[in-house]
């Protein structure tokens, strides 16, 4: 009999679950709701909210004056709030409260005069809000880009809540030779760390390691690369049409995790699919 373990912290953290239960009573109670860019990286869960009256603009230009307005739980940048209330717009504020926290260290880092470096991916949308809360800010995704950095007198970093531990620390040992005075704060998502380390565990003590959620979601994918390392049997799927019959056979043991952004039901939706190859 396959057994299956999955992990305790697998799918919605705090700051997206708050997130998509405001937009579903927002939609709710106001019949549309408009919101630049879909709420978190989640094929389905953007389809379940576009069926009760969340529609996906690309531009603010796109929503009409005095709608209501949702801002998805990566953050938005600061440009963005301005237009919003000059278009007398009701926002509604899904973002998470750990990048609202990211945004005030950054600023109050700023006012210390320090040269901010946000250490995540570069076109990502948290990370391009984060960024546009201080002037000047450098991103770095890598040792390798923070090596090609100047000397500054005073460095502050804030990071990516999504960010793997070993690459923030690799890429601030590298910052240490660049500055004689670096402050760091470690803005790493707790819930994001339990799960990148269950995914380790999993991997190590499972013959197939599955992990749930969108190739466009990027602790998804990093949940993925760290299940890699240490177990070469793992997969990635955004639901249970994409699992592979020959992934299992032979297997005994199964972990299974998810994305931030990867609803309950995917994950029960799998975890059942996985059972009938039994």
């Amino acid at each position: 009999m396959i057994k299956i373990d999955i992990a305790k912290d697998a799918g919605y953290c705090s700051g997206v679950k708050n997130a998509i239960q405001l937009a579903f009573d927002a939609a709710e109670k106001y019949g549309i709701v408009y919101m630049l860019g879909d709420i978190v990286h989640n094929e389905s869960v953007v389809n379940d909210l576009a069926e009760k009256g969340v529609v996906v603009v690309k531009s603010i230009d796109d929503i009409p004056n005095e709608s209501h307005v949702l801002f998805r739980a990566h953050g938005t940048i600061s440009e963005l709030w301005d237009i919003a209330r000059e278009k007398k717009l009701n926002i509604i504020d899904a973002t998470c409260p750990l990048v609202h926290e990211i945004h005030r260290e950054a600023i109050d880092l700023s006012n210390e005069s320090r040269q901010i470096v946000v250490i995540g991916d570069q076109k990502h949308d948290e990370v391009i809000g984060i960024a546009s809360k201080t002037d000047n800010p450098i991103i770095v995704s890598s040792p390798d880009d923070a090596e090609e950095l100047r000397k500054y007198k005073k460095i502050g970093v804030v990071v990516q809540s999504t960010q793997l531990m070993s690459n923030v620390q690799a890429i601030v040992r590298v910052l240490l030779n660049k500055t004689h005075d670096l402050r760091f704060v470690n803005t790493i998502c707790h819930p994001t760390t339990r799960n990148q380390e269950q995914i380790v565990e999993l991997a190590n003590n499972s013959d197939v390691v599955v992990v749930i959620g969108s190739f466009t979601s990027a602790n998804s994918k990093r949940l993925t690369q760290l299940a890699l390392k240490n177990n070469k049997n793992t997969y990635q799927v955004t639901c249970a049409d994409e699992l592979d019959h020959e992934w299992f056979v032979g297997v005994n043991t199964i972990g299974i995790s998810a994305g931030a952004s990867t609803p309950d039901y995917l994950i029960e939706q799998v975890k059942v699919e996985i059972l009938k190859y039994n």
